[in-house]
């Protein structure tokens, strides 16, 4: 049997041919892959319709609408108090009444004096009476005398005719003399009883009543206690109780100097108070117009109606003040701007998904939005991220990122609750930003 017997140049050429046969097909497919290799991948946004809103966010604080020390008018001592701390009182209520029995008797001193005056105007109007029925009877005889003089010549003596005029002269001097004292009595009469009506009134104030409708937050007297009178500036004197009007507060915002301009009357101003997990809205009521030299704010004020007392004066409010505001505008992702300015510069799609830099005028500028003021159009298709990697003319490969229409951007100029001002801003972007 014959043996097979592998020449050595033989067995080098079969693998070398091999080689030669496996090389050139690897060098032709990837030649084939770099040929069709897909455009690269580039994120865009289309420019739509939307508003933007700038919000100031400052921490104010709530006060009483007013506070009022409640004193007594008249000195003497605390027969009985009815209020307490935390009592809520209504305007004309009874708070205290004092005893002062030296004013009761000066009271009725007064109600004696009247007494008397009046008496003096009626025995005054008896003597004017009086006079005025002596007067006629008196000008009646000196007028009888005289027609008869007139009637008979030399029937009635000159002097007898002088003495009956002379009669009814005098008597109507003593009718000025009774009116006279008539109106002296009168005027008496009068002084008697404002003094009374004085002593009346001084009587009153024994009385304390509350002046509003009000929270009792301090009292300072108790039964059986000696009240100075508050009439004089010169005397310390402690009041009876502190009413505070809670109903109605003011909430006291300091607005930053760079601010004051976008302040103005009526202007609605979004509040959270932290502390009852609360949010409401008010209206800038009033507003110092005075920069404070210290702090460079000015103190705002909103009226908040609180007639369930839920917040507390003292409280603190996150507050939120409209600074600019843009509806219905074209806007884009920050992301898509190059550029800081007015002017800005952006990457955009044509229709056969081709990049072209263009430029753009740029207008206000939210958190993630800017508004486009030139340069765009409605459904435009922008690059995000960094367009300086694409070159004019280069085709891409587009996936459309879902942006929200709204953006509220707020600056925090002193917050109390942080935490809630982050909620509140996921709040409005996740929902697009809600004004």
């Amino acid at each position: 049997m014959k043996e097979r017997i592998c020449r050595p140049w033989l067995c080098a050429f079969v693998p070398f041919s091999f080689v030669l046969l496996v090389f050139p097909g690897c060098h032709s497919s990837r030649s084939e892959d770099k040929t069709a290799a897909a455009p690269p991948a580039a994120s865009v946004s289309k420019a739509q319709r939307g508003n933007i809103a700038h919000l100031l966010s400052v921490a104010g604080q709530f006060q009483p609408y007013q506070v009022v020390d409640v004193h007594a008018k008249v000195s003497g001592y605390m027969r009985h108090i009815y209020v307490d701390i935390g009592d809520r009182v209504h305007a004309g209520q009874t708070l205290a009444i004092l005893e002062v029995p030296e004013l009761n008797a000066q009271y009725r001193g007064t109600q004696s004096e009247e007494r008397r005056s009046l008496d003096e105007i009626e025995q005054a109007q008896h003597e004017v009476s009086h006079a005025q029925s002596l007067h006629v009877s008196l000008q009646a005889g000196y007028e009888r005398l005289q027609q008869a003089a007139k009637a008979q010549p030399g029937l009635i003596a000159q002097q007898e005719l002088d003495d009956a005029q002379s009669q009814a002269d005098a008597s109507q001097a003593r009718i000025d003399g009774a009116k006279a004292s008539l109106s002296a009595a009168r005027k008496q009469s009068d002084t008697a009883q404002a003094d009374k009506e004085r002593v009346g009134a001084l009587q009153s104030y024994t009385t304390v009543t509350a002046p509003l409708n009000a929270v009792v937050i301090w009292r300072y007297a108790d039964t059986g206690a000696l009240i100075q009178s508050g009439t004089s500036s010169d005397m310390q004197s402690l009041p009876v109780v502190k009413l505070s009007q809670s109903d109605l507060l003011r909430l006291r915002v300091p607005v930053p100097e760079d601010a004051v301009g976008y302040i103005h009357l009526g202007d609605t101003m979004q509040i959270r108070v932290a502390a009852l997990h609360r949010s409401l809205s008010g209206k800038v009521v009033r507003f110092t117009r005075n920069l404070s030299l210290d702090t460079r704010t000015m103190q705002t004020e909103v009226d908040v109606p609180n007639a369930d007392l839920s917040i507390t004066p003292g409280m603190y409010a996150n507050t939120y003040i409209g600074l600019a505001h843009r509806d219905n505008v074209l806007t884009i992702p920050l992301e898509a701007i190059e550029g800081d300015g007015d002017t800005a510069t952006v990457a955009v799609l044509d229709g056969q998904d081709r990049v072209q830099m263009r430029r753009i005028g740029v207008g206000l500028r939210g958190s993630l939005l800017a508004e486009v003021t030139s340069g765009l159009q409605d459904g435009d298709r922008v690059l995000l991220g960094d367009s300086s990697k694409y070159k004019a003319g280069e085709q891409v490969t587009p996936r459309l990122q879902s942006e929200p229409a709204d953006d509220v951007m707020r600056e925090e100029g002193g917050m109390i609750d942080p935490q809630a001002s982050d909620q509140s801003s996921g709040q409005a972007s996740g929902k697009g930003g809600e004004k």
